[in-house]
């Protein structure tokens, strides 16, 4: 744990400087609702420790974006989950109440996987080939007359996860491009979900995106800026 807290503070310095008021975003990794031994640094925008913490807010608006930095390897799941879900848990979508990618490559909902990254061949050793063979889940799988949507790259350190829901499916964006991995059927209320464990630190990202969000989709906002 004291590793992995040093990890999530490094670069913090306490110097001297001219007081500055700056709107901070009133969205954050909820330390309300997480896991026992997560630990929550830099004003809830990053998680390390053990476990799964969700945002303080719900994605309400028609599309929302955001997105997550692998700041540290280890094992690591990204997504969206309710608030029933187990907070424990250091994997995504091994429940009913949650929907992840997870760092071993798989995608899974209720502990169904939906699609697995698999390894490509030694001449394109940075490709993943996407499959799934879920029977429940044959819309989700990728249309195998676009060569290009059967290709995706598994994410690494120092990526940019970008996750985009319109509450007809979730995407996954890896440094701006579409991974063609949608997820369909996400039910209930649902919130940011990151699960850390084994090392992993996960930086959550709010607004000021690394990447262009897709067209039409905005950051997640309070609802009572909807009403």
């Amino acid at each position: 744990m004291f590793c992995c807290l040093k990890g999530c503070i490094n670069g913090f310095t306490l110097t001297p400087s001219v007081p500055v008021r700056i709107k901070e975003n009133p969205i954050q990794l909820d330390s309300l609702h997480m896991g026992h031994e997560v630990v929550l640094v830099k004003s809830g925008q990053r998680a390390c420790g053990s476990g799964c913490t969700l945002g303080n807010a719900p994605l309400v608006q028609n599309k929302a974006y955001f997105e997550v930095k692998l700041q540290q390897g280890g094992v690591w799941a990204v997504g969206l989950a309710t608030r029933d879900t187990d907070l424990n848990r250091v994997h995504g979508g091994f429940d009913k109440e949650s929907w992840c990618l997870n760092s071993d490559g798989t995608v899974r909902h209720d502990n169904i996987e939906l699609y697995h990254l698999r390894p490509a061949s030694r001449d394109s050793p940075t490709e993943l080939l996407v499959s799934t063979e879920s029977p429940n889940h044959v819309d989700d799988k990728p249309e195998s007359d676009n060569p290009d949507s059967t290709i995706s790259v598994m994410p690494v350190e120092g990526d940019v996860i970008g996750i985009a829901y319109d509450h007809v499916e979730m995407n996954f964006f890896l440094n701006g491009k579409n991974m063609e991995i949608p997820v369909r059927n996400i039910k209930g209320t649902v919130y940011p979900a990151l699960y850390v464990d084994d090392g992993a630190i996960l930086d959550i990202i709010l607004d000021n995106f690394r990447y262009p969000p897709p067209s039409g989709y905005e950051k997640i906002m309070v609802e009572q800026s909807l009403l």
